[in-house]
């Protein structure tokens, strides 16, 4: 099976609302595994952010559905901007909207790599 790989950015609004955990639990409770997480420091006025990479069949178009539309009020009930999002402005997160965006993004947040890791045989629960 062919691994795809993404990089989703928990932004200082979602952090500062103690948001991380949640959006992390939706996308283990898709199935997708969780290869790489950190605490960045990108702007003292606003905050931090969280910077992810998770792996796992189609993850950057299902990713990108987890998280909703960019303009919250577009988005369904379900999706993270559809139940934790109101302004466009604190839409919570950034999800990668392409492969090569994803690679682009990952290479940029973890310029020291990703370290690889495996579990055993998760993949065997969800996939057939």
């Amino acid at each position: 099976m062919s691994e795809e790989r993404t990089y989703i950015m928990v932004k200082p609004d979602g952090v500062e609302r103690g948001l991380v955990g949640e959006i992390i639990k939706r996308f283990e409770n898709k199935g997708y595994k969780l290869v790489a997480l950190q605490l960045l420091p990108v702007d003292m006025l606003s905050g931090p952010v969280v910077g992810m990479v998770w792996e796992g069949k189609d993850i950057v178009k299902t990713g990108r559905r987890l998280l909703g539309e960019t303009d919250p009020l577009k988005s369904a009930p379900g999706t993270i901007r559809g139940d934790f999002c109101i302004d466009v402005g604190k839409n919570l997160c950034h999800g990668s909207d392409s492969v090569e965006s994803a690679q682009r993004e990952i290479n940029l947040w973890f310029p020291n790599g990703v370290i690889s890791w495996e579990r055993h045989n998760v993949h065997k629960l969800i996939y057939e």
